[in-house]
């Protein structure tokens, strides 16, 4: 018991630097760690190109190594700074800091996976921490709670509009034939889906007078079907108005994202410090 004081001071002092960016050690930590993403980023988009490869190749992959470990690292400090690891692991800053280091590791079972280490730029995110930006935050738990609402909506119409796409490319199938390139259904829903969503490569375009009919009806469906996700979302949006947050994260789970006034940590209730 004499050692649980300390421990958690020293647990408190780690996390203060680590997870706080409103103290000056805090907000040192989070620039230099921005920092060192941009820097593992560009290493990787450079390894990427031919050229610089041949001639830069090893070095690359050594910087690419050192990033990998520095992050391991401040991963594992992270779990340790909290006084619940696993509810910080499983949220969405746990998850997109284990992928940042995974790829390199999965380089030695799957080759070329090192190139998914571009995912680290989603760490950028905690700029708007960094700079107190907190109406952005704000906005972005805005956003990501519309779209979570409007899901099983999204979900339906999607649904909906795939069994057009099924019906309309069977038609046209059986319209146009494989005369006209439509070979196989499959073939002719890929039409459908081009068509319909106002894309239209130009590979395939029906050559009948029944058959252009059916494409312009299935254009002009098109305008109207991407105008619903749009309408779905927006008033999710009106609906799910929050108030405002602050950067300040819970010391328990790691979790950001409060309303100015909170008192407790609305992911693991513990009171906020």
């Amino acid at each position: 018991m004499s050692e649980k004081p300390g421990h958690d001071s020293w647990r408190h002092r780690m996390h203060e630097v680590i997870f706080e960016a409103d103290t000056p050690v805090g907000k040192t930590f989070d620039v230099a760690l921005l920092l060192a993403i941009l820097l593992s980023v560009a290493a990787v988009l450079l390894e990427s190109v031919g050229e610089i490869r041949a001639q830069y190749g090893a070095e690359l992959r050594a910087i690419e190594w050192f990033f990998t470990i520095l992050f391991t690292i401040e991963y594992v400090l992270r779990l340790l700074s909290v006084g619940r690891p696993m509810r910080y692991a499983v949220s969405f800053f746990g998850i997109v800091d284990l992928l940042a280091i995974l790829p390199t590791y999965l380089s030695f079972v799957i080759a070329g996976s090192q190139s998914l280490l571009v995912i680290r730029a989603l760490r950028l995110l905690r700029v708007f921490r960094v700079l107190k930006l907190a109406h952005f935050l704000g906005e972005a738990h805005l956003l990501y709670a519309a779209l979570r609402a409007s899901s099983r909506k999204i979900v339906v119409f999607l649904g909906a509009v795939l069994t057009v796409v099924l019906i309309v490319g069977a038609a046209m199938y059986l319209i146009e034939g494989p005369e006209s390139g439509f070979t196989s259904i499959p073939q002719a829903v890929y039409w459908a889906i081009v068509t319909m969503t106002t894309v239209g490569y130009g590979d395939l375009s029906p050559q009948t007078a029944t058959g252009k009919l059916l494409a312009s009806v299935v254009m002009i469906l098109g305008y109207g079907i991407i105008a619903v996700p749009t309408g779905i979302v927006s008033v999710e949006i009106a609906s799910s108005l929050r108030s405002a947050t602050h950067t300040q994260s819970c010391t328990e789970c790691g979790g950001e994202g409060h309303a100015i006034d909170a008192r407790y940590c609305k992911y693991c209730g513990v009171e906020l410090s």
